[in-house]
């Protein structure tokens, strides 16, 4: 039988339109129809993955990583440290991880006390020179606690030193894993020790002033110091989420410290305001938690 040219034309037109609806329904489902290798699936499956139990590991900070106040007055005691303390008390992340016959020969401790994020492409660089499989990250409280308010460093100087100082450590040591903690609610800190008048004696010395001086004060200006404060540490968080975000082999702790709710049982019983040994203990628990999951905190 004769196909009439209309016929032809429908036929052609339906035979398109089938063809057509094979190529959607691919692109929806995902499939291919065979026309080209799934790349997406190869290349999610050749990118870096986060190793869930690093052989070393490098810590890098301030004060809290090296345990500061937490065994004696104004001394460091890195023993007790979250990151890569031996004190059995603490368990911490280096022990927690390595054991502890393996994690005094394979952790480092390059944090130093009072130091601020403009310091840290300096402890990054002598950390890299080892290769850790994981670098920890603990920074921040500095540049919020000033003599003043006025004198904290600005956000923008805050992302440019975090900025270089994981560029620097990509060029020096690309594979490394880096842990970034967040930095603490220092609004919480002086929440806790405030009513005491041995406490505020302490504080008075000149412990955190831009969060922590007048502490029993309601007044207007007093009670905006306190809240601009916290609101720099809020704006250095979110900095460390974003740049951290941008490295495939970097994982933010998605505010678990900054949230965690710390009590004065958990402060250094010579200042109040340095985690004592409890409190580096629930850090390193934090840690461990956030570093062997398997996805990132959302």
């Amino acid at each position: 039988m004769r196909t009439t040219a209309p016929r032809r034309r429908a036929r052609r037109i339906l035979a398109g339109a089938g063809g057509a609806a094979v190529l959607l329904a691919g692109i929806l489902t995902g499939c291919d129809t065979g026309a080209s290798p799934d790349r997406g699936e190869r290349g999610a499956e050749s990118g870096p993955r986060w190793n869930t139990a690093p052989a070393s590991i490098a810590a890098v900070g301030d004060s809290i990583t090296r345990g500061f106040d937490a065994c004696s007055v104004l001394t460091d005691c890195p023993e007790v440290s979250w990151a890569t303390g031996n004190d059995p008390a603490v368990q911490s992340l280096a022990t927690r991880l390595l054991g502890a016959a393996g994690a005094p020969s394979r952790s480092w401790n390059y944090a130093v006390t009072g130091s601020r994020m403009s310091d840290l492409p300096a402890q990054l660089a002598g950390a890299a020179a080892h290769k850790p499989d994981l670098v920890t990250v603990m920074v921040g409280s500095n540049d919020a606690c000033r003599p003043t308010a006025s004198s904290m460093t600005p956000v923008a100087q805050f992302r440019s030193d975090f900025e270089k100082s994981l560029a620097d450590l990509r060029a020096a040591s690309p594979a490394s894993q880096v842990y970034v903690s967040s930095v603490p609610d220092l609004q919480r800190l002086w929440e806790q020790g405030k009513d005491s008048p041995m406490v505020r004696r302490i504080w008075s010395l000149g412990i955190c002033q831009s969060m922590l001086a007048d502490p029993l004060s309601a007044a207007t200006g007093a009670t905006a110091r306190r809240e601009q404060v916290r609101a720099r540490v809020v704006e250095y968080n979110e900095v460390l989420r974003e740049v951290c975000g941008k490295d495939a082999l970097c994982r933010y702790d998605g505010g678990a410290v900054f949230q965690y709710p710390f009590a004065v049982d958990q402060l250094s019983r010579w200042d109040w305001f340095h985690p004592g040994k409890d409190g580096q203990a629930r850090l390193a628990e934090l840690a461990h938690r956030q570093v062997t999951a398997a996805e990132p905190p959302r």
